[in-house]
């Protein structure tokens, strides 16, 4: 499918290293060899793949990587106003059984373990001001028309308003606010270990996860 208009679409993807119960994190699989899986399939006209970042499952000891990794995406796209930067995060759900498009992320970080930098915090605002744990951030993408490619594709897709509370949240959120104050957009979306899904299905839904989200900007 080709761009409508003459927008383009920069898409920059992150995942996630190992964490406690997680050996093996597949999004750090899927985003280490997204480029060179694009690149055989590839992208439709108007769609670049920007930066491909390897986050440390962490919270607030890991926001600076986080931080610069959003900041060089802006950097080596530069401020086209024809061209739409969208943030997507990739994150494990080791219970799941299907892909999960996450609309929003709470400003709360209660970790049900402590990260791998050993951070624990119950009911700690992550943007203290944005005032109390209960507030919200929803994405601007357009998550509806994307599930709807997805499963259009015949992929296990749906929709969730719970990202939980632990390091995917914790991104997600910091995420959420960056973009809202860039003019660019963000979104999570949770897969299940490769064990539930294999590897060669994921990648596949990444690459279209890609093209949903360009045709739907």
């Amino acid at each position: 499918m080709g761009s409508e208009g003459p927008k383009s679409v920069v898409i920059n993807v992150s995942g996630f290293k190992k964490f406690q119960g997680v050996a093996e994190n597949p999004t750090e699989t899927i985003v280490n060899n997204l480029r060179s899986f694009v690149e055989k399939r590839g992208l439709p006209s108007g769609l670049t793949l920007g930066s491909c970042t390897i986050l440390e499952t962490a919270g607030d000891g890991a926001s600076p990587a986080l931080y610069k990794a959003m900041d060089s995406g802006i950097s080596k796209t530069g401020s086209t106003t024809n061209e739409q930067v969208v943030w997507l995060h990739l994150g494990v759900n080791s219970g799941a059984l299907k892909f999960a498009i996450e609309q929003q992320a709470v400003n709360e970080a209660t970790f049900r373990c402590p990260d791998e930098l050993g951070w624990q915090p119950q009911q700690f605002p992550i943007i203290d001001a944005d005032g109390g744990i209960s507030r919200a951030r929803e994405t601007s993408c357009s998550i509806e028309a994307i599930l709807k490619f997805l499963k259009k594709k015949g992929f296990d897709v749906v929709i969730s308003d719970d990202a939980g509370r632990f390091v995917c949240n914790y991104v997600y959120y910091h995420s959420l606010r960056f973009a809202e104050e860039k003019g660019h957009k963000s979104l999570f979306v949770h897969v299940p270990l490769f064990s539930r899904i294999d590897e060669e299905t994921q990648m596949r839904f990444v690459a279209s996860l890609l093209e949903a989200i360009a045709a739907t900007c």
